[in-house]
């Protein structure tokens, strides 16, 4: 069900605070906000003591200098004092502003001068090293750190301290009149993109945009009322912000934050969530994960995984396409997974699920499939940062697997004459924030907005990507490849991870492939192969000549123009941490070209073999 609590006011007319003020005045008991405290058990505040929590932060922030208006750095991982301070700094009418953690000290650089922030909430020693020398830079003008872990603050304020004075000089009178004084137009929050080439751009997303956005997002979900959520993601990420901040105040909802990411799959064991959301690289390594288990059971047991799991693509296949599952399937389907599929699920912690989504970039189709075929139907979405979030959404009562859904309600999209799918509405936003405060309108005349997304509109109003623009290959024959569509393709043999195509101007593809370090021990040691590390089995005769037929079946499925004529296996994941990846968790093609860059010219050296 969509959540119908009441709202304080119309959609369009209401700001964060004032549901704030809702959940604490009628809903105050609930469960907020869980987070863990070394390895001890969760702690938890309800609502009623984030608001307490909130108002007096606020003051210690007002105490320290913040005023309406200005922006404020955060960069910390999902933990409380981050959580609340965004919050806090919202009702003194700040905006706050979340740094990934895994910024380079140029990125921030340019952040903190762009931004013009004055004040920046870092976690500990880790951060400080890359924020302390802005301090002393002329041109840039931070002039205050505060740091949530204590022991590490140095010679800084400490987040405890902050708090120490709000809680002294909180005056209930003054934050309830501060926090009415903010308007539906005003900033909530600037999204520096991650910046798959260039500089960041500040995205500057107002209360309008976002409370819209999340009222129309509820209506195309279907979740209980209050609802836990599993926040993992980094906050700097727009996906994150509306989930685990923006909906859970409009929800009611319970936020549980998971400080490492990689631990998710352990907190999905322990909680047994109803909701999740991945981006593609999550379920991809998910998927992964589970193929891994299966390949070591017996083969009886695999025959009848398998057998179930045919059994629940076949319905989802008919609710796809709007029929009624016919009562023999239904029946057999739901013996099977209780008897076959529900126990694995269980131990997986993902038992419960209710909503599943994913978004940020195409969700490729093997994945897809092969998630539907545990009863597990992923809700793939399509947005970006500038759109408030999701512009289309797939419904339970409505998708297609493999396309990204249909608009949002009041979404107009538009595919233009080159394919490029333009948008328009109120949870666009306004424009590109100017290092002087202004916004630069990134509009037409009518309001429409470029996304820099190529796709298609389907009869049934289904958006499909086929790729971002400005990273399509244009041949030297003058033929336009969608690198996405083959490296999807290739990455569907449980071998490949990660893939990256060339073969811009160049008159035939290259491809550089990736093993998958979940996979690929598994099935070298299901064909005796010892253990080994991924680097020997890149080199291993026997995965070689499995990458070479992977990359045959993949070509088998593509036209001439697309296909791979030559290819190198790597052994080393591509990530946030070595740049290959943004901390989204998109491929960065040309920091991967540039790394790899006499690696390519290799494949480009000698002749390619005819494609089979």
């Amino acid at each position: 069900m969509t959540t119908n609590l009441r709202l304080p006011g119309r959609p369009e007319e209401l700001t964060l605070p004032a549901l704030l003020v809702r959940n604490a005045a009628e809903h105050g008991e609930l469960p907020a906000l869980s987070w863990r405290e070394g390895a001890a058990d969760w702690r938890t505040l309800t609502w009623s003591e984030v608001r307490h929590e909130v108002a007096v932060l606020a003051a210690g922030y007002a105490a320290l200098g913040v005023e309406r208006g200005e922006h404020v750095l955060l960069m910390m991982g999902n933990r409380p004092e981050h959580w609340l301070s965004d919050l806090a700094l919202v009702h003194l009418g700040a905006v706050p502003v979340t740094v990934y953690g895994t910024s380079a000290p140029e990125q921030i650089a340019h952040i903190a001068r762009h931004s013009r922030a004055r004040v920046a909430v870092v976690e500990g020693a880790g951060e400080l090293a890359r924020w302390e020398p802005l301090l002393r830079d002329p041109t840039a003008p931070l002039e205050r750190l505060v740091v949530a872990e204590a022991a590490e603050a140095g010679p800084h304020r400490t987040y405890a301290s902050v708090r120490s004075d709000g809680a002294r000089l909180h005056r209930a009178d003054a934050f309830e009149k501060g926090w009415r004084e903010t308007r539906p137009e005003d900033p909530l929050t600037v999204v520096y993109t991650s910046g798959t080439t260039g500089d960041p751009k500040g995205v500057r997303l107002t209360h309008r945009n976002i409370l819209l956005q999340s009222v129309r997002l509820d209506r195309d979900t279907d979740l209980p009322e209050h609802a836990e959520h599993l926040c993992y993601l980094p906050f700097a990420h727009i996906a994150e912000r509306i989930l685990g901040i923006y909906l859970p105040l409009l929800r009611a909802a319970h936020v549980r934050l998971v400080a490492d990411p990689t631990a998710v799959a352990a907190a999905v064991r322990e909680r047994h969530p109803v909701q999740f959301f991945g981006v593609p690289r999550v379920w991809e390594k998910l998927a992964a994960a589970v193929k891994a288990v299966l390949a070591g059971l017996p083969d009886e047991q695999q025959r009848a995984i398998e057998g179930a799991c045919a059994l629940a693509r076949a319905r989802a296949g008919h609710r796809e396409r709007g029929e009624e599952v016919p009562a023999a399937l239904e029946a057999s389907c739901a013996e099977a997974k209780e008897r076959v599929l529900d126990p694995l699920l269980r131990t997986a912690g993902l038992d419960r699920l209710v909503w599943t989504a994913s978004a940020t970039a195409p969700m490729p189709i093997d994945v897809v499939r092969f998630w539907a075929g545990w009863g597990i139907t992923i809700m793939d979405a399509w947005g970006l940062t500038e759109t408030s979030g999701v512009c289309t959404v797939n419904r339970r009562d409505a998708f297609r697997l493999g396309s990204v859904g249909r608009p949002i309600e009041g979404l107009e999209l538009r595919i233009a004459e080159d394919g490029e799918i333009l948008t328009r509405g109120a949870t666009v936003f306004d424009g590109y924030l100017r290092p002087d405060g202004t916004v630069e309108r990134a509009h037409d005349a009518e309001g429409w907005f470029p996304t820099g997304d190529v796709g298609r509109l389907d009869e049934d109003g289904f958006l499909w990507l086929t790729d971002r623009k400005k990273e399509l290959i244009i041949t030297s024959t003058g033929k336009n490849v969608s690198p996405a569509l083959v490296e999807n393709t290739v990455k569907e043999h449980p071998l490949i991870g990660q893939a990256l195509v060339h073969g811009d101007g160049r008159s035939y593809l290259v491809a550089l492939l990736v093993l998958d370090p979940e996979l690929a021990p598994a099935w070298a040691a299901a064909r005796g192969i010892g253990t080994a590390s991924l680097a020997e089995l890149a080199e291993h005769p026997a995965v070689l000549e499995e990458t070479a037929r992977a990359v045959a079946a993949a070509n088998a499925r593509l036209n001439r123009t697309e296909q791979i004529k030559r290819y190198r296996l790597l052994a080393e994941e591509w990530g946030p941490q070595t740049g290959e990846l943004t901390p989204s968790l998109k491929l960065r093609r040309r920091v991967v070209r540039e790394k790899y860059g006499p690696l390519i010219e290799e494949l480009y050296e000698a002749q390619p073999e005819p494609p089979r």
